[in-house]
This record gives C-alpha cells, structure tokens and sequence, in this order.
C-alpha cells in the first residue's frame, strides 16, 4: 500500500508542520505502508523566523525544503497520478493555509493551488481516502467547494484549549459548503461516505504525544476505508 504525504514545505509558521509531518511518516511505516512524499516545486509565500516569529528576507521552495523532512526522497506534484497512491495525507502547518492556499490571507474566500485541488479531487472521484490533519482540512474545503460533495470536516473543539481561533476556523469551513463538527485532539472524524478523515492535532493545545495518537488513529482510519 502506497500513501501520499503532501508537505507544504518545511516548519509550522511558513511550510508543514515537521513534528505532524515526520509523525504521519512514522504511523505509515508502522501499519506496514510506504509512504511517498509529495510537494510543489514553487518558491513558498514567504520565510518565517521560527526564533522570532519575524518574515526573514529570503526566498525557499516549497519542493526543496519539504525534501528536508522526506530525506530527498519526494515527487512534484505534477508527477503523481491517483493510480500511484492509494490514498493521501496532508499535514497541518501554515504552509496550508500560505502556499497550497491563501486562506491565511483571505480566509475561506481565498483561493487553493490548481495543482493541489487537481490532486484531491482527482482522489476523490477515484475513491481514494484522503487524511487532513490540523489546519489542513481547510484544504479539503478549498479543493470540494463549489462541488455536490458535502465534506464533513474537524479543525478541532471550542471546548477545549486551543492556539487558535476554532469557532472562526469551523465557521470558514461552513462557508466553503462543507459540514463541520467539533472533535478534541483524542478523535478523529471519518466521513465514509466522501472518505475523508479529519484530526485536529497541534489545532488543540496538545502534547506530542497526543499528536502521535491522533495522527495514528487517522492513518489507521486512512487503511481501513482503502
């Protein structure tokens, strides 16, 4: 069994998240699958100091440094067809929402990379699953809006503590047509119907061990519906 992992480069402020990212990679070997990592050669939106939390002066691509997490081992998205993947995960991080979205900038009326939304709706028709982990639903969203594809989509619970603003999130989910629910960083949503399988991760203040759990019941979930 062959699982895509799509990186939007290379730290949590301006690429994937790395700790979700090499998580996803770990869950995939230990059900005994090879994952093969994915990403966009193009320059990412911009560079974040991950210190400081400053935009430094400097252009990355989003190819290049996502081959950092993969080993070198990674294809441009260009290069992959649904007959090379079983299924598909995307980890969280901005890079979600700054490279293979805008949502950062314009939030659920932005825009989603052609490539990326060619890919997942490609998946999609074929009946492939697809996992989207913290932030990444919002690509999902993207990729189906406009479609007859109801989604039903986590990005987290307002009811636990969270980083972030999650009722915003889930409102700009609902905005796009998809079906929101709130699920804390011990669930995983699994849409059957649509084979779509939502974990809010590092969504929810959580620990890294937390995150390995939930990234785990997700690539489990993720086997099962392939």
């Amino acid at each position: 069994m062959k699982i895509g992992v799509l990186i939007s480069g290379c730290g949590v402020y301006d690429g994937a998240e790395i700790q979700e990212a090499v998580l996803t990679l770990l869950a995939i070997d230990e059900i005994g699958a090879e994952a093969v990592c994915i990403s966009i050669d193009e320059e990412q939106h911009h560079v974040v100091n991950h210190l400081t939390g400053e935009e430094m002066p400097e252009q990355r691509n989003m190819l290049i440094e996502a081959a950092r997490i993969a080993r070198g081992n990674i294809r441009e998205i260009q290069s992959i067809a649904p007959a090379d993947i079983d299924a598909l995960v995307i980890p969280g991080g901005f890079g979600s929402a700054k490279n293979f979205t805008n949502w950062a900038f314009n939030g659920p009326d932005g825009l989603i990379d052609p490539r990326v939304k060619l890919l997942l709706v490609n998946l999609i028709n074929v009946g492939k699953p697809i996992a989207a982990l913290c932030v990444s639903p919002i690509v999902v969203a993207k990729a189906l809006e406009g479609s007859e594809i109801k989604s039903h989509l986590t990005i987290g619970t307002d009811r636990e503590g969270s980083p972030y603003d999650i009722t915003s999130f889930a409102a700009g989910l609902t905005k796009t047509g998809a079906i929101t629910e709130m699920k804390s960083v011990r669930e995983t949503l699994i849409d059957r119907e649509n084979k779509i399988i939502t974990a809010p991760c590092y969504m929810m203040d959580a620990s890294i061990n937390e995150v390995r759990k939930n990234i785990r019941s997700a690539v489990e979930a993720l086997r099962d519906l392939a």
